[in-house]
């Protein structure tokens, strides 16, 4: 049994704790808002602060929104790195800034602790079935002694390459998931405005080359207009961002990546930034005048 910390109780992180927990693991936790009846019934320790979490765990998890957030938690007064002693580990499972990202691991570093970037793929679904894809940055070491807590939360994981690379990838895997999105919302769209039923051209197209999870997953919440979250259209844009000011950073163009994001922002103007990101469906509606699944 090892002493595990949890920081960030939401969507995501509450399930992924949960596993940990499930698995015998001791946690000590801290979130906003309040911490799920499942932990604490469980037997989760309740922590005021992040650093008092790290005083107690030996290996911290983080899983919060956005880079202030990360931030925040690791070096605000209360923080994490408050709480640090030599030979602990900090994971970060929040999708930030792969340029932030490799500051963050000096400077935790830097207090003879090592830093693993984890970012995850597979949503609030994945989270609760423990079949989230895990890309890490970081030491081979460290993610040797961290991989089989990894095991309890996702099914692929993989050590990328050093610090930062996570994040690389997870912001490339958001660029494919983003226009992947936009490509099977065109292709259901036209599909019915030519009268052909959605639902039909869906299950026909999931036995050739076409399919993917998106098609499975996403196609399926285009056609019965379930729009939910799952993960909402305002972190996709986070995502995003971080892709294109990247990609300005290093001189790539990334025309279809800004397409898609632009397609999210007008999603967002219509009051759907807490859509599910297969919402981005939505704003193709409303330039062709005309809703899946409604008649031709």
């Amino acid at each position: 049994m090892s002493k595990l910390g949890f920081i960030g109780l939401g969507i995501m992180g509450a399930p992924m704790a949960g596993h940990l927990q499930a698995a015998g693991h001791q946690l000590f936790v801290n979130t906003v808002g309040p911490v799920p009846d499942a932990l604490t019934k469980g037997g989760a320790t309740v922590c005021a602060s992040g650093k008092d979490v790290a005083e107690k765990a030996d290996i911290v998890f983080i899983m919060v929104p956005d880079t202030p957030d990360v931030e925040k938690v690791l070096f605000a007064k209360g923080g994490v790195a408050e709480g640090l002693s030599a030979g602990k580990t900090v994971v970060d499972m929040s999708s930030i800034s792969p340029v932030a990202t490799k500051d963050f691991a000096k400077r935790v570093n830097e207090l003879g602790c090592d830093y693993l970037d984890a970012p995850v793929s597979g949503g609030e679904v994945g989270a609760k079935a423990a079949s989230l894809t895990i890309m890490v940055g970081g030491p081979e070491k460290a993610f040797e002694t961290v991989k089989p807590l990894f095991e309890l939360m996702g099914k692929n994981i993989t050590l990328v390459g050093g610090n930062g690379d996570g994040q690389t990838t997870k912001v490339a895997n958001q660029i494919i998931v983003a226009l992947t999105i936009e490509a099977v919302g065109e292709a259901l769209l036209l599909a019915a405005k030519a009268g052909a039923d959605p639902a039909k051209v869906r299950q026909a197209l999931m036995g050739g080359f076409a399919n993917s999870r998106i098609l499975e997953v996403h196609g399926e919440r285009m056609v019965k207009r379930t729009f939910d979250p799952g993960f909402r259209i305002e972190l996709h844009q986070k995502d995003l961002n971080l892709a294109l000011s990247t990609a300005r950073s290093l001189g790539v163009a990334l025309p279809n990546t800004a397409t898609a994001q632009e397609l999210f922002n007008a999603c967002a103007a219509h009051g759907g930034k807490a859509w599910d990101h297969s919402g981005m469906v939505r704003a193709l509606e409303l330039m062709a005048n005309f809703e899946i699944g409604q008649k031709a």
